[in-house]
Order: structure tokens, then C-alpha cells, then sequence
């Protein structure tokens, strides 16, 4: 199965959850996979770090920010 492409999610970009569990939360994107169902998923290490994965249909790049 193919996965969706999300514009600009590159390992180090800076996001915010705006859906699911971690609504609300922002961080840095690392860890990038696709799952066995064709899912992207990624870990956000807050500034704080804390790490938590989520799907990245769920967050939303920030832009004009830099890691």
C-alpha cells in the first residue's frame, strides 16, 4: 500500500497535534515510518522531551520556524 505524502515533513520540522490523543501539543517531527497499513506515522519530541508518536494526518507544520 502506498502511503500519503505530507508537504515539508521532513525529520527535524517543527509541528503542532491538531488532532487525536495529543491535540494541542507541539514539537520537532523525528523518526518518520510507514506502518503495515500504509500509515505515516512520527515521533514529536516536545521541547521539554517528551516523545510521543502520532499519525502525521494529525499534525500541522509550522511554518517560519526552525529546529
Amino acid at each position: 500500500m502506498k502511503a500519503k505524502s505530507i508537504p515539508n515533513l521532513r525529520d527535524g520540522t517543527r509541528c503542532k497535534v491538531i488532532g487525536g490523543v495529543h491535540a494541542g501539543k507541539a514539537g520537532t517531527v523525528r523518526d518518520i515510518k510507514t506502518s503495515k497499513t500504509g500509515h505515516l506515522t512520527i515521533t514529536v519530541v516536545q521541547t521539554n522531551g517528551d516523545r510521543f508518536k502520532t499519525l502525521a494526518r494529525n499534525v500541522e507544520i509550522q511554518a517560519g520556524k526552525k529546529p
